[in-house]
């Protein structure tokens, strides 16, 4: 992605976050560094500290993204969003969850498959660094990438990489309109007379663009329970964050 990004000749950061949850990881900066060097770009490293334990890979991607400047442009690849789907999918998600990465100036090469980037590297004679936690099964996403993904495969008898990334598309593009036609629906979103007579699916995106703080959108069971305080079946409920959601004066209050 570096080097596509070097050839719009446009100021280029590259940057490193060492999780240190390996050894030797430390010294996969160097790699970065030197590359960095061979492109005339600026390098940054920096280090996190996350702790073994249950979700580590969603605890190991918040503190990642927490030391990147905002709209950090990653190297996620075609399969990489065809095993998000299938993530997400096993989770229960809807639409949003299924969408969740869509190309974009933070996602450039997610049309190109991982096959590409590596034949790149390979053909610039760059060091391509391999991360052996990707090859342990103890994530959900490596056993998606290697077991699931290749058994679909077989059933299907072909690549499915690009109907899941077809899939996602589809599923971005009604996801975004639905968000902007809330908007329009209901402008007001502690509004209950409002919420109370709009389709319940607009509602919902409504209210979980309403309750989004600091980066975190509210679950599928939260909103559930904010819903309740909606229809008036409960007084209040508490949403993650510390926040409690009741009503008052016909609106809904959040505090």
């Amino acid at each position: 992605m570096a080097v596509l990004a070097s050839l719009l000749h446009q100021p280029l950061v590259l940057h490193h976050v060492d999780h240190r949850l390996r050894a030797g990881s430390d010294r996969e900066a160097e790699v970065v560094a030197e590359l960095a060097t061979s492109l005339s770009a600026k390098f940054v490293a920096h280090g996190v500290s996350v702790e073994a334990g249950p979700n580590l890979e969603a605890r190991a991607r918040e503190a990642r993204f927490s030391v990147l400047p905002n709209g950090v442009a990653t190297g996620h690849t075609a399969e990489d969003r065809a095993a998000t789907v299938l993530i997400n999918l096993l989770r229960g998600a809807g639409s949003r969850g299924l969408s969740s990465l869509r190309p974009g100036p933070t996602h450039p090469i997610l049309e190109l498959r991982r096959a590409e980037t590596v034949a790149l590297c390979e053909a610039l004679q760059l060091t391509c660094v391999v991360d052996p936690t990707n090859t342990s099964t103890e994530f959900l996403r490596n056993q998606v990438r290697r077991e699931l993904l290749p058994k679909m495969e077989e059933l299907a008898s072909r690549d499915i990489v690009p109907l899941l990334n077809r899939s996602a598309s589809v599923l971005g593009e009604e996801d975004a309109y639905l968000d902007e036609l809330s908007l329009v629906v209901i402008p007001d979103p502690t509004d209950l007379k409002v919420l109370r007579a709009a389709p319940s699916v607009l509602v919902a995106r409504r209210l979980r663009q309403h309750l989004a703080h600091n980066g975190y959108a509210p679950s599928v069971a939260e909103l559930g329970r904010v819903l309740q305080v909606v229809r008036g079946e409960v007084l209040a409920c508490e949403v993650a964050g510390g926040r409690r959601v009741t009503r008052a004066n016909q609106h809904l209050v959040v505090t």
